[in-house]
């Protein structure tokens, strides 16, 4: 069955899983505006969907700044039409151990992931609840269940749950539904670096990685896209509140 044309924002979208969901989502027939911080860092993805045969624009916007995100959404609006899926996926890493995190590195990370998500969705719920249709998609991360030197990046995470079940709950008699998606150990920069961080060679990291993995291999960012097509598809109306881990496992 061939799916309504929507309108759809995701954010952090010029690189490793922004990327690959902009893309999965225009090619299930979105149009899509990919956002990051420079317009000319996500023209690349648009150039990608359009070789593809989709149709895509570049939005340059810090979503940690409402007059920004209130542009971009504006923007957005106005050449496309109105968003109503929403994948809030930007973010950024600032590791440490806790007695050497610095307050900086603990709110850009609060800004980018809490802030931003929080920004974008007040933004773009007005066309969703509007229409009487929407789909919210946050990135979540396993590191939401703790993990060593990212007291920071884990608890924006674990925030990003609990902001989602909340917008689920006031949004859904509005034909709103909010979910979060929660990638396990992925191949991207971001990963790349904690190599980096750790002194480890990135094969190395990624092997040491899948021996952990039940399915005995590192994901991918279009694992994560698939499960974000799912959810922001006609027939994921009933799926709502959930914390979807994609992590080739079992996770509390």
């Amino acid at each position: 069955m061939a799916e309504t044309r929507r309108v759809a924002i995701v954010t952090g979208a010029a690189r490793g899983i922004g990327a690959a969901t902009a893309r999965r989502l225009a090619a299930d027939g979105r149009a899509v505006a990919v956002v990051d911080l420079k317009e000319g860092d996500a023209q690349a993805t648009v150039d990608r969907i359009a070789a593809d045969g989709g149709t895509a624009i570049a939005v340059g916007a810090d979503v940690s700044d409402s007059d920004q995100v209130a542009a971009a959404v504006a923007q957005v609006a106005e050449r496309l039409g109105p968003p109503q899926i929403l994948v809030n996926n930007a973010g950024v890493i600032r590791d440490n151990m806790l007695f050497k995190m610095s307050e900086d590195d603990w709110d850009t990370v609060m800004n980018v992931h809490l802030r931003g998500s929080f920004l974008m969705s007040r933004a773009a719920q007005e066309h969703m609840t509007s229409a009487g249709w929407g789909r919210i998609v946050s990135l979540s991360s396993t590191s939401a269940l703790g993990n060593r030197g990212q007291a920071n990046y884990s608890t924006a995470k674990a925030g990003l749950q609990g902001f989602t079940k909340t917008l689920a709950i006031e949004l859904g008699k509005f034909g709103v539904t909010a979910n979060a998606v929660a990638p396990g150990f992925i191949e991207t920069d971001m990963t790349r670096a904690t190599a980096e961080r750790v002194g480890m060679d990135f094969e190395e990291f990624k092997a040491a990685a899948a021996a952990q993995i039940p399915v005995r291999r590192a994901g991918r960012p279009e694992d994560i896209a698939a499960t974000v097509s799912f959810l922001t598809g006609e027939e994921a109306g009933f799926v709502s509140g959930q914390v979807i881990y994609v992590a080739g496992g079992p996770r509390d």
